[in-house]
């Protein structure tokens, strides 16, 4: 009996013994699964990250820049935002495919010696396209239009030392013969003289078809409503397109 009893203690034990071992097999399995598992999961994790990264850079390095710089014309006075001509550019660009963003920098009230003032910190957004709509404010208040002049050409030359391969458009403005006929002529005509100088795209006149038109101006008869800013939408996009079938 002692023997027999003896015997099943030893089996019982051996038993004990193979299942510890097993148990043991079946632990360090399930931890190298386990290890194995999240290496995948951090590796995919990183490959993601990675990817998402040159997926940035890649957007980051094909979206191009428009830049329209002016005043109350260009911010949209009187109008929600989105309606402003720099933003229904924007709207095209964007359903033609076009990888391009526009920046809005209209000011209310900007003359172009505000406008050189600021233009430093405007540019660096790194403009591929730069529109330079200012001197309007300079005619409605009679500044001399020599300053007038010296401004637009000292913007148009920071524009090229921040990058000499902008393309600047420069948009002409016309007032109304408030300061007299030969101040309204000469203020006319400053616009070609500077393009002309400078070497830049010229726009004659940024309200062509809206400007003197009660139908597409605020009540103020200087700035467009909604529907002028339409037609200044198409004025400026037949000196954008161009540029923009090229890059």
């Amino acid at each position: 009996m002692h023997t027999e009893t003896s015997n099943l203690i030893g089996i019982n034990m051996r038993l004990i013994e193979k299942a510890m071992i097993l148990i043991i097999f079946i632990t360090a399995g399930l931890s190298c699964s386990s290890n194995k598992k999240n290496e995948e999961k951090n590796t995919t994790s990183k490959e993601l990250s990675e990817s998402s990264e040159e997926k940035s850079q890649v957007k980051e390095k094909s979206n191009r820049t428009i830049i329209f710089f002016g005043n109350s014309i260009t911010a949209g006075y009187g109008i929600e935002p989105e309606y402003a001509f720099p933003n229904l550019v924007q709207e095209r660009l964007d359903s033609l495919g076009y990888n391009f963003e526009v920046v809005n920098s209209g000011l209310s009230g900007e003359t172009t010696a505000s406008g050189l003032s600021r233009l430093e910190w405007v540019l660096r957004q790194e403009p591929d396209i730069f529109v330079l709509e200012l001197g309007g404010n300079d005619g409605l208040r009679g500044i001399d239009l020599n300053e007038t002049e010296k401004n637009l050409n000292e913007m148009i030359d920071k524009v090229r030392e921040a990058n000499s391969e902008t393309k600047i458009i420069l948009a002409g403005m016309m007032i109304p013969p408030n300061m007299g006929q030969d101040y309204t002529q000469q203020f006319a005509g400053l616009f070609p003289q500077v393009a002309e100088n400078k070497d830049v795209e010229l726009i004659p006149f940024l309200l062509k078809d809206v400007g003197g038109y009660s139908e597409l101006n605020l009540p103020d008869g200087i700035h467009p409503n909604e529907e002028g800013h339409k037609i200044v939408l198409e004025t400026v996009w037949e000196y954008l397109k161009d540029d923009l079938e090229k890059s």
